[in-house]
């Protein structure tokens, strides 16, 4: 049973990553059911309305759990239902696992004036219950260690190969070279720093949110795409000369991956996500200046971007995360069941 207050419609990794997750467990033969927001009474959070948060959802969560009864559960995100999730468990007696998906003291703190050290004392206290907290990259790994996380394990993330690749660089008539960002228009992934960089060419957003109206007054001579998804998404990517990652707080970032497998070198800032993903001077440039990361990037060869994405298949990333959970539960988790099915659309959608 795999727990998560971020789900479909939203676009974001999180959801494109545990959409993704459960259908490769249903390959591998696991009956997977999620308890998401679909389900339950919900009202849009502030400054964030695409995401719905659930209302009073103990009693529904409890009973769910309770008519599964299920070997593992893995509680993914900790809103409303992962806190009745992982109070349930803790009132039971069970098991389970969670995964650290956001930033959430960088993001809260670029909102509200929360010091950073009181969230990380409710992330500990939230995922220290846990028999295993699992995160995409060795640097968030040593960054949560630091602050006082427990029994951390590793879970990386993936990339589809077959939708994301090689297309045909005419599918823009832009003015080259054409520097692209890709994801969701929000102040925590700092777009001003892309959009006000130097740049010969042309700046293309893919992608809406919340700061997308003010990003296109403010800076009208970008190209705009809006949100786009699965083959016009990669179509979309792969036409641009370099993709620019200017976000301070991301844990990883899947877009680096899906440029990556578009043969499109990633520009970004020498910080957590970006460092575990981005080969500086082989898949992609890491410097404290932007553009002369992106200047730097245009030089990459495109093969060998491919062929580190390449490493990065669903199928690897899902065995990591099933191997995290026989090793929380033991011989109890069928490492491989037979006849399993899986309720979990394997839908693409944009990464952020």
């Amino acid at each position: 049973m795999i727990v998560t207050d971020a789900w479909f419609p939203q676009t974001n990794g999180v959801v494109h990553t545990l959409a993704q997750t459960a259908s490769w467990l249903g390959r591998f033969g696991h009956e997977v059911k999620l308890i998401t927001p679909q389900d339950f009474r919900t009202f849009p959070c502030p400054t964030y309305p695409e995401i719905r948060i659930s209302v009073f959802p103990y009693k529904q969560v409890a009973e769910t759990i309770g008519a599964f009864e299920p070997h593992a559960l893995h509680i993914a995100t900790e809103g409303t239902l992962g806190l009745a999730a992982r109070r349930y468990c803790l009132t039971h007696g069970l098991k389970f696992t969670t995964s650290y998906h956001t930033q959430f003291p960088q993001y809260l703190k670029e909102r509200y004036p929360i010091p950073l050290w009181a969230s990380y004392a409710a992330l500990t206290w939230f995922h220290n219950a846990a028999e295993r907290c699992m995160v995409s990259t060795k640097s968030v790994h040593e960054q949560l260690a630091q602050q006082g996380f427990k029994r951390l394990a590793r879970w990386q993330r993936g990339v589809d190969t077959t939708i994301f690749r090689p297309y045909d660089k005419s599918f823009f008539d832009l003015p080259r070279p054409i520097a692209a960002y890709v994801g969701r228009v929000a102040v925590e992934k700092n777009i001003d720093a892309f959009l006000r960089m130097p740049w010969q060419g042309t700046k293309l957003v893919i992608g809406d949110g919340p700061e997308l109206p003010r990003l296109k007054v403010q800076y009208p001579d970008a190209v705009y795409a809006g949100y786009r998804f699965g083959e016009d998404l990669a179509r979309h990517l792969a036409a641009a000369d370099v993709m620019v990652f200017p976000s301070l707080t991301d844990t990883f970032g899947l877009v680096n991956l899906e440029a990556m497998a578009c043969g499109v070198p990633v520009a970004a800032f020498p910080v957590t996500g970006p460092i575990d993903v981005v080969d500086d001077g082989v898949t992609g440039a890491l410097d404290p200046d932007l553009a002369r990361a992106a200047e730097r990037a245009l030089q990459i060869d495109p093969r060998a971007c491919r062929e580190r994405a390449e490493r990065s298949g669903w199928d690897t990333c899902t065995r990591e995360f099933e191997n995290n959970l026989v090793a929380c539960h033991g011989p109890r988790l069928p490492r491989h069941a037979t006849g399993g099915v899986t309720r979990a659309p394997a839908r693409s959608v944009e990464s952020a």
